[in-house]
């Protein structure tokens, strides 16, 4: 800054106090920006004519003015978006809208966005970038997320809020976009990572934070090194397992606010979960950290409204299912725990497809011993015999009962082929949507079926980063055993912008392990009636050990009766809403 106000500093007394040379530059900083200096300013800052920590804080306070010329708090961006707003059927809620004001006006554009899940943090984002550029208070934008979200980003701020950003694909989109949307993963490495360091932007944002919560990481001690003037961090959990990760990502926003790490220990942490003196925390929080619930005061959310579709199996598929369940529990016990992750996805796959299973089944093969490989050749013939699928059979009197447009999510590509084909054979035209395609056809996919398709037929990754509130039907033609994975699938369409309540239907095989599940899901720990909104949080409190499919694993290769294993899925279930309850009434009760 020195380099800024040459004159200045050259005309003051040498004797005269610090401060009042800085109240005098201030004076003269203020002037330049009310007098359309902004620019040059700005020029020598990109150029790197940086001083002192105490003239950085008087640009601060400039830019704090220059906001403060407005006689009040209205945001540009709403009235300058109205028409377009229409026009593409968005609403601004009110909460959403006093955030964008509190982090412009409060908290000088740094700030964590740690709404729940659902409550539209991009939304809010965006309207924060969108007001910074009207006001000209940014030019150089950064947006790292996780590489699954580049385009959802893409699509919202230009649908949205009419900002045309780019996607980040060659070493040169760095120096010669301004506003940029990047993954983070590909940031933190070089050479990419020396460049950015080089750069001074306006705004950094960062989406799913949660994930610099080690400050030991590349990606935390990258993402520091950043130069930036204004800071945005979007999480839904700042929160998972230990106060620390708070700790470390306000540390990233604000340096000091909570002090040094053991002096935030020692006045704020009772235990790793647990904060003491929490109303004094959550006033030093609130300084830096919105996080808005869902009650009457932000959203309601549409029903969710569940539909269980029990199949009954014809005796040949219900005599395979129980030869490779039989198969999956002498293997676990030969091989041992260690090796059980090809047994759990073959015990997943027998209740979704034979021809899934089957795949599974001729890979494993390969590294089987003489004991199970004539077993697994043996099924693997019977599993070709069987001609019948009586859940495919129960998904097309399903759809032959429903109008408007349907996702059907499958965890497996062989599934899905089989789904597509038996319902393409029934008539139906169905659109795939699975991890294999790239960005530019997930994108086109998601338009057809907006706009033409009835039925998509999506894997797990195919769901990811694209968002289907214009559909409200939803069909599991599997179950995946983790709630966070469950939970996801539901979340495409289950979202801000859902405007009809939301029917899910489960098709689940009976007397089989599908059935389990579902009673573990559905009737132990409501998992479809309540959108949990720190479920990941929920399961890292667990500390399971192993993950939530190894555990209901254990428990189904550890008992044969259909009572011991439900009276065991119970236990299970006591430890879930257990961890649910201490989350919200220790850890959570802060923010």
């Amino acid at each position: 800054m020195l380099q800024i106000f040459p004159d200045l500093v050259r005309r003051s007394d040498p004797s005269e106090p610090t401060e009042l040379l800085q109240e005098t530059a201030f004076d003269n900083y203020k002037g330049e920006v009310l007098s359309g200096g902004f620019k040059r300013i700005v020029g020598d800052l990109r150029s790197k004519h940086f001083d002192t920590w105490s003239w950085y804080t008087l640009a601060k306070r400039a830019d704090a003015l220059l906001i403060g010329q407005q006689e009040t708090t209205d945001l540009l961006a709403v009235e300058y978006l109205k028409e377009r707003w229409k026009q593409v059927g968005v609403v601004a809620y009110p909460h959403q809208l006093d955030t964008a004001r509190r982090v412009i006006f409060e908290m000088q554009g740094q700030a964590i966005l740690a709404d729940e899940v659902g409550l539209g943090k991009t939304i809010e984002a965006g309207l924060i970038v969108k007001e910074y550029l009207l006001r000209g208070l940014a030019k150089k934008i950064l947006i790292l997320t996780p590489a699954s979200l580049l385009w959802q980003w893409y699509h919202e701020l230009y649908e949205k809020f009419a900002i045309t950003a780019g996607i980040q694909r060659t070493e040169w989109d760095w120096n010669h976009s301004d506003i940029l949307i990047a993954s983070l993963d590909t940031a933190k490495r070089e050479p990419h990572a020396s460049v950015i360091r080089k750069l001074p932007y306006d705004l950094l944002i960062i989406d799913e934070a949660h994930k610099l919560k080690n400050s030991s990481t590349i990606g935390y001690r990258f993402v520091n090194s950043i130069q930036k003037k204004y800071c945005l961090m979007l999480t839904a959990t700042p929160i998972q397992n230990d106060l620390k990760e708070l700790y470390n990502l306000i540390a990233l926003i604000q340096p000091g606010q909570l002090g040094s790490y053991r002096s935030f220990k020692d006045r704020f942490m009772k235990a790793k979960r647990t904060p003491k003196n929490p109303r004094e925390l959550k006033g030093l929080l609130d300084q830096v950290m919105i996080r808005n619930r869902r009650d009457e005061e932000t959203i309601q959310f549409t029903d969710r409204i569940v539909h269980p579709i029990v199949v009954s199996l014809s005796p040949k598929e219900q005599s395979i299912y129980t030869r490779v369940t039989q198969f999956v529990k002498e293997s676990s016990k030969r091989q041992g725990l260690e090796n059980i992750l090809p047994l759990i996805t073959l015990q997943r796959e027998v209740c979704s497809s034979f021809l899934a299973t089957a795949l599974t089944l001729e890979k494993m093969m390969a590294n089987m011993d003489s004991e199970d490989l004539a077993v697994a050749a043996s099924l693997l013939k019977d599993l070709a015999d069987v001609k019948q699928n009586s859940k495919c059979d129960a998904l097309e009197e399903l759809v032959a009962g429903l109008s408007d447009k349907i996702i059907i999510f499958t965890e497996y590509k062989a599934s899905q082929e089989y789904i597509r084909y038996r319902l393409e054979k029934a008539g139906y035209s169905t659109l795939a949507f699975d991890g294999t395609l790239s960005r530019g056809k997930k994108q086109w996919v998601r338009h057809m079926f907006q706009q033409e398709a009835q039925i998509l037929v999506s894997t797990e990754s195919g769901g990811e980063g694209l968002n289907f509130q214009f559909c409200n039907q939803v069909v599991n033609f599997d179950l995946p055993w983790n709630p966070m994975r469950l939970e996801q699938r539901i979340g495409r369409v289950h979202r801000l912008g859902q405007t009809r309540d939301v029917h899910i239907f489960n098709l689940l095989t009976k007397d089989t392990i599908e059935e389990h599940i579902m009673y573990l899901l559905h009737e132990k720990i409501n998992m479809f009636e309540t959108i949990i909104g720190e479920l990941d949080t929920i399961l890292l409190h667990l500390n399971l050990g192993r993950s939530f499919e190894s555990a209901i694993m254990d428990i189904f290769l550890a008992h044969e009766e259909k009572g011991e294993i439900r009276e065991q899925l119970d236990r299970f279930g006591e430890r879930f809403i257990q961890g649910q309850s201490e989350v919200k009434t220790t850890t959570w009760d802060i923010l």
